[in-house]
């Protein structure tokens, strides 16, 4: 099959309430489109032919599309009939349709085909080749002349090509061909030729090829001319794919011998600065080189998928294709086809990554945020062929044609295009999670957003409801390179429970919908665990305790590699590793697996450490590092994996597998909780089991390769004691890995915390709630979906909880009661709410102002003023009092003295948050 590294996420922070962002890098402020990217990733509106678009260009606001059709109809969903257009069709760059201009490329026998457009340099010619006899009836061979303001071919340029040509390329006398021909008008000119641009007369340019030609690009000073195809020999010389000669004879200028004899050069384009080439590959060279003004090589971009077309403009470089393995350059691995590109230029035009070498060539500047989506389509299945970028009425149009019958998700077939203005789409929803492992700080995570033509995007997290945002954070993600961003709120009380919601908004005010509501209950002391992995500096640390699909958090102190769960393995299984602390995840041992979300590489010290418990008899991958993500990777290593008989190997690749282990006779698929850590460094391999030492050995080295963390799975191929499966049956928590590696001292510190009691949350929703109305007095409001409370004229409102007893061996260390007002203006108050215990008895349905029960006078809380905007608010409550009453059903009433109302959720409401709450933590005594 033909077959065709990275802008590095910058993070950033913007303060909008107290706390702290982790890990961030400070960015430029964004545009309208992230720039250098100048186009939106929007489709607009535009007919489209019933054929495969191969050839475009453009003039004073028309576009011209050649290829193998014959008619064109308006875009999908929009009124218009189907007009006839024989392998050709001139449409309006700023409304999509068709214009006048009306031209026919037929042909006696076979089929007609246009395959090349270009314009000449005053605007006033259209120039076409391919395999044609006529247009519109007037005799031609395979390439005409058409005069733009008449829209008419011109009779008396004829020059007679034999067949196929593929490109042209015109100078302002000059018109230049490429293709399949051995001959023209009856001389030999093999693949390659030059003809009079006014009259179609041969001139004497030699540049006989032995294979087909299929590119051309004049040179910036006109002196040469660029070639590009499937050859081997130029006028005799050795040059493969590539060739520079004399732009008068013909004559060979410079050779290349660096493009695999199994790719060809589809497209060469070329800017102030230098040259760029698309090459297809069968099995080889798939994508794309710079060429400095000297035509020496730049840079190389080595990813795999056909590339078919390249257009520098402003910077940055265009490019079609279906890209499907970008590894080579450090960025996606085999797998989705991205069939639209765009990246820098050159290294010197703002690149955030500096150049290196990859396979013997430069590696190329990464990919930038411009992501519009096609298919494979029709032919031969390769997706987009052509671009061109035309401009009227001050608005830039970047058009594409090809084989794709889909864009953006939707239905559109051989020719689409993307304004430089007008970005309507939202950043994809963030999926958030949240955690606090220590009093006075909480830390919100999320997987960055993608937007199709935004890479920096600013993130809003938004609290207990707030219609304000607590903090906002700037942070850059490509499609394939979504880095966890994270934000921590240093505002928050022991043993209080808070929400949050995150959106994320692109540079032109698009804004996503908000995340889903995410909460957690502040602990009274440090977690002792998961404390310490964060102080002895895990960069990864996956806890497991995600409560959707598909994104697993990094709760490492300044982490961004969240993880992707593949094949849904099972949530928040318990009991989990860490004693009242964590949740599990579940692998069925078949295909399910966690990997990391981003690429990246590995230093030659590091620490692997996880929890499992089996029963398995197949073994399996519990942790390691491959280069592909969804796929079994083809280069893995630093595994840490079981075999059938339930012992636990690490291994390293270092010039072949190099494996330690677990005694014959020490095994651990007994079905219960194990802790493995396995680290490499200056010493050489060590292996930890449940805190001892298991095995050593003095191999310092390992595969250098850029790739993913997988969890639960991944090729295991050519191991020691190889198991039946590569997947992994269990139960995995608390897995981390760190840059360095730990001492003995601090494995068994972790596999000892792990047994410390800790902690425990409970949240307790109300199961019965109303209020009074004095001015009401007979009305019962059980069934209300609000709550109420002022002083005069006085409402009171009254919650029944069932408190749990405590835990064997705790004690209720802190309580508070949250409660959320209502959308209703003006439903926070300015007064203060007191919280008091109910004496006397009360139901639903049967209490009124007139029936009501005898309120406490001693307050357990009170709530300072509540503001408005149906946000939650929490306030603490008097532990001694609610201690008392543990294990009983309990009711607590809001009563106020001013007469200002709060509304509030009631426990009918069905609103995020909405119920009324009592949070409360135990510990031990």
């Amino acid at each position: 099959m033909r077959r065709s590294r990275g802008l590095t996420a910058a993070l950033a922070l913007s303060l909008a309430g107290a706390g702290t962002a982790i890990g961030l890098v400070l960015i430029p402020e964004a545009s309208a489109i992230t720039q250098p990217v100048a186009f939106t990733a929007d489709d607009l509106p535009t007919w489209q032919p019933n054929g495969i678009v191969w050839a475009m260009a453009e003039a004073n606001g028309t576009v011209f599309a050649g290829g193998t059709f014959s008619a064109v109809r308006p875009p999908t969903g929009a009124a218009g009939a189907e007009q006839e257009a024989v392998n050709f069709v001139a449409l309006d760059a700023a409304t999509g349709a068709p214009t006048s201009c009306k031209l026919s490329f037929t042909v006696g026998e076979g089929s007609a085909t246009v395959r090349a457009l270009t314009v000449s340099k005053d605007e006033k010619t259209l120039y076409a080749g391919g395999y044609f006899g006529a247009v519109n009836g007037t005799p031609v061979s395979s390439v005409a002349a058409i005069d733009i303001a008449t829209c008419t071919p011109k009779a008396s340029f004829d020059p007679k090509f034999p067949s196929t040509v593929r490109a042209l390329a015109a100078t302002e006398d000059t018109l230049y061909a490429a293709g399949d021909f051995s001959t023209v008008e009856g001389a030999t000119r093999e693949r390659f030729a030059a003809i009079d641009a006014t009259s179609g007369a041969l001139k004497p340019f030699v540049a006989n090829a032995d294979e087909p030609g299929r590119a051309l690009q004049l040179s910036n000073d006109g002196k040469n001319i660029l070639l590009g195809g499937d050859f081997f020999t130029v006028n005799g010389a050795q040059s493969h794919a590539l060739a520079v000669v004399n732009a008068t004879t013909g004559a060979v200028t410079k050779t290349y011998g660096t493009i695999p004899s199994a790719s060809v050069i589809k497209s060469i384009a070329a800017d102030a600065t230098g040259y760029y080439t698309g090459a297809e590959g069968t099995g080889g060279f798939d994508g794309r080189v710079a060429l400095a003004t000297d035509f020496s090589e730049k840079w190389r971009d080595q990813c795999l998928g056909a590339t078919q077309w390249v257009l520098p403009y402003d910077g940055v470089l265009y490019s079609s294709s279906h890209a499907h393995n970008c590894s080579s350059e450090g960025e996606f691995p085999d797998g989705k086809r991205h069939f639209l590109l765009a990246q820098l230029t050159d290294w010197g035009n703002g690149g955030l990554d500096a150049p290196s070498a990859v396979n013997g060539f430069v590696r190329s500047p990464g990919k930038l945020g411009w992501h519009p989506t096609a298919n494979d389509g029709l032919g031969e299945g390769i997706g987009p062929r052509v671009m061109a970028i035309a401009e009227k009425n001050t608005t830039k149009y970047m058009w594409v044609g090809g084989e794709f019958t889909l864009i953006n998700g939707k239905a559109q077939q051989a020719l689409t295009r993307f304004a430089s203005t007008g970005d309507v789409g939202a950043p994809t929803t963030p999926v958030a999670s949240v955690s606090s492992v220590k009093p006075g700080e909480v830390q919100v995570r999320w997987r960055t957003s993608y937007d199709a033509d935004d890479s920096k995007l600013t993130y809003r997290i938004y609290r207990n409801g707030s219609a304000t945002p607590i903090a906002t954070v700037s942070a850059s993600s490509l499609e394939w390179l979504r880095r966890q961003a994270s934000w921590t709120d240093t505002t928050v009380n022991a043993g209080v429970s808070y929400s949050y919601r995150v959106t994320a908004t692109d540079a032109a005010g698009n804004t996503s919908a908000r995340s889903a509501t995410v909460s957690v209950a502040v602990p009274t002391s440090v977690l002792a665990y998961p404390n310490q992995v964060r102080e002895d500096g895990a960069h990864l640390y996956w806890r497991y305790d995600d409560v959707v699909s598909p994104y697993v958090a990094d709760s490492s102190v300044s982490g961004n590699t969240s993880g992707i769960q593949l094949n849904a393995p099972a949530l928040r299984q318990t009991p989990g590793a860490i004693t009242g602390t964590s949740t599990a995840m579940g692998f069925n041992g078949t295909s399910q697996q966690v990997y990391s979300a981003h690429r990246q590489t590995v230093g030659s010290s590091y620490t692997l450490e996880t929890w499992f418990k089996t029963n398995t008899t197949r073994g399996g991958k519990l942790i390691g590092f491959g280069n592909n993500q969804d796929r079994n990777s083809n280069n893995y290593d630093k595994n840490i994996y079981m075999t059938n008989t339930g012992r636990i190997f690490f291994g390293v690749n270092s010039g072949g597998a190099k494996t330690i282990s677990t005694g014959l006779f020490d095994t651990y698929n007994d079905n219960k909780w194990h802790h493995v850590v396995a680290t490499q460094g200056p010493a050489g391999m060590a292996l930890y089991v449940d805190g001892q030492s298991k095995a050593s050995l003095n191999v310092t080295g390992s595969q250098q390769i850029e790739g993913y963390w997988h969890v639960g799975g991944d090729n295991l191929a050519g191991w020691a004691s190889r198991p039946t499966s590569n997947f992994f049956a269990g139960q995995i928590d608390e897995t981390a890995v760190y840059p360095k590696v730990l001492t003995e001292a601090q494995i068994k510190n972790h596999f000892n915390l792990a047994k410390t009691a800790t902690d425990t949350v409970s949240k307790v929703t109300a199961t019965e709630d109303t209020y009074i109305n004095q001015g009401a007095p007979s009305t019962a409001y059980g069934a209300s979906t609000s709550l109420a409370v002022r002083g005069t004229s006085a409402y009171e409102t009254y919650l029944r909880f069932d408190i749990p007893a405590a835990p064997a061996g705790t004690v209720l260390k802190s309580a508070s009661l949250q409660i959320k007002t209502t959308t209703v203006a003006s439903a926070g108050t300015t007064d203060t709410v007191s919280v008091v215990p109910v004496t006397g008895t009360w139901s639903g349905a049967g209490t009124t102002f007139n029936s009501k029960p005898t309120l406490g006078t001693t307050p357990l809380g009170s709530f300072a003023g509540v503001p408005d905007g149906s946000a939650v608010q929490s306030t603490s409550l008097n532990t001694t009092a609610l201690s008392a009453v543990l294990g009983s059903s309990y009711s607590l009433g809001l009563t106020s003295t001013g007469t200002n109302p709060l509304w509030l959720w009631s426990s009918e409401s069905t609103a995020v948050d909405a119920k009324p709450q009592l949070t409360l933590t135990f510990g031990a005594k």
